[in-house]
């Protein structure tokens, strides 16, 4: 091989730092210095500009005091927000000795990676540079998952949780049937999403309709359910279709199935038993083919004991019942909603803002979420568009301070090593996005330890 085609091949594959410095002589100290690296120098603005875009090197070191003003910082700090500006995921770190304390603060707070104060340690860089190098990879790899979607079942389900999997399973299984199903959890887990994948899996052709049985007032659910005759009660101008119509052929969801009063549940249990429906004001019986899915976070059965739910309706409803667990029931699903709703409120809200930082993530995985997503949600929505930096804190999210209360201790040891790893583990690949690699680093065991660990629980990656 020619020997000039081998050694610049050799340059290419070599990670790329670029370096700020118009002392020559430093200059050549830390091209000796970083041997594994393509070391590329640039002693002014215009110098680092151009090599930035011929080279797009991943890491940057930045001395501030640039010409033509060496003895002030101005013209690095414009340097360092040009950087920023033509290659956003550059790692910068920053070098002065002029006033450090109150650069350090302006540096990183304008987008710097790290600051390192003059006289230059070439040891202590050197770690600083490879922590940069080894940052900017993960971002790499995150963003190269990110390209082929978040951990997703039934086509928009975001887990990665064994709880949820099973979810999931279970609503694959009932969709093809015509089975009613019942969702039972707490506000805000997700029931409508999971109500729509059991009718996207039915290969029903008709329509999915939705209501919320708490949101209609009493006097006009029945009207909205069964839809009325023109003239059947004053206001009635024209013929009305109801939702169990407008679901012909498709599904209808009852949420909050539990707020129905009992007079119209006798009517409903009519529908489901005979799958005829008559308009408020009409006389002609109508044949409709609607499956019922319901939820509720109700307990139906204290309710049934208490004379305010029928029981046959309540066996019509639950043919099947799949219960949803919270997001505290979830390991790992907290952070990994989070990443998704950042990306997805940072592109219409706030651009700018780009990730979530380690505080950020511990304290989402420490937090109960009594909201449940739709806790999260608001919370995620409302720190992009409060944000001032690149990256959403735990103060940002207003859950600096730690959650009272604790769940109930574990039967014995071992069940709480058990509890102790599954939530480690399941926490460790949801931040490193499933790459079991990474999530081994995290967690500071070898990967083969890992898929061992994987297998013993029974954890999905």
């Amino acid at each position: 091989m020619n020997p000039t085609y081998a050694s610049k091949t050799q340059a290419d594959t070599r990670k790329k730092l670029l370096v700020v410095e118009d002392d020559e002589g430093l200059q050549r100290q830390l091209k000796w210095a970083y041997d594994g690296y393509e070391v590329i120098c640039a002693s002014d603005r215009a110098g680092a500009v151009a090599a930035l875009r011929a080279h797009e090197p991943d890491v940057v070191t930045l001395d501030l005091g640039l010409p033509p003003d060496p003895d002030g910082t101005d013209e690095g700090f414009a340097l360092l927000a040009e950087i920023l500006r033509l290659k956003p995921d550059t790692k910068i770190i920053v070098a002065s000795g002029h006033g450090a304390p109150a650069s350090a603060l302006r540096a990183i707070a304008l987008g710097a990676y790290d600051f390192y104060k003059k006289p230059v340690d070439i040891d202590e860089l050197g770690l600083i540079v490879a922590r940069a190098f080894q940052l900017h990879a993960l971002e790499q790899e995150n963003r190269r998952l990110d390209t082929h979607g978040d951990a997703t079942v039934l086509g928009s389900t975001i887990t990665a949780a064994p709880e949820m999997l099973k979810v999931a399973k279970a609503i694959e299984r009932v969709s093809g049937t015509n089975v009613s199903v019942m969702l039972l959890g707490a506000s805000g887990t997700g029931k409508e999403l999971l109500a729509r994948a059991v009718h996207e899996r039915s290969g029903r052709k008709g329509a999915f309709v939705a209501i919320n049985c708490a949101a209609i007032p009493e006097n006009l659910l029945e009207a909205e359910l069964f839809g009325h005759e023109r003239g059947a009660f004053t206001g009635a101008v024209k013929t009305n279709v109801g939702k169990i119509e407008l679901a012909e052929g498709g599904t209808l969801f009852l949420d909050e199935v539990g707020d129905t009063p009992l007079p119209l549940q006798v009517k409903l249990l009519r529908f489901i038993q005979e799958r005829v429906i008559e308009r408020i004001g009409g006389r002609v019986a109508i044949a409709v083919d609607t499956r019922i899915v319901c939820a509720t976070h109700q307990d139906l059965e204290t309710m049934i004991a208490a004379g305010s739910f029928r029981e046959d309706l309540y066996y019509r409803l639950a043919e099947i019942i799949v219960a949803i667990p919270s997001l505290a029931e979830r390991p790992g699903d907290a952070a990994l909603l989070a990443r998704h709703f950042v990306r997805r409120f940072a592109s219409e809200l706030n651009p700018q803002v780009n990730g979530l930082s380690p505080d950020a993530l511990a304290a989402i995985d420490a937090h109960p979420w009594p909201g449940n997503i739709r806790e999260l949600e608001n919370r995620i929505k409302r720190a992009v568009i409060m944000a001032d930096g690149r990256t959403i804190s735990a103060e940002d999210l207003d859950l600096a301070a730690q959650p009272d209360g604790a769940p109930p201790p574990p039967i014995n040891l071992r069940a709480a090593r058990e509890v102790a790893d599954r939530r480690a583990i399941c926490s460790a690949l949801s931040r490193a996005e499933n790459n079991i690699s990474n999530a081994a680093k995290l967690l500071g065991i070898s990967r083969p330890t890992l898929y061992d660990l994987i297998k013993q629980y029974r954890l999905s990656t």
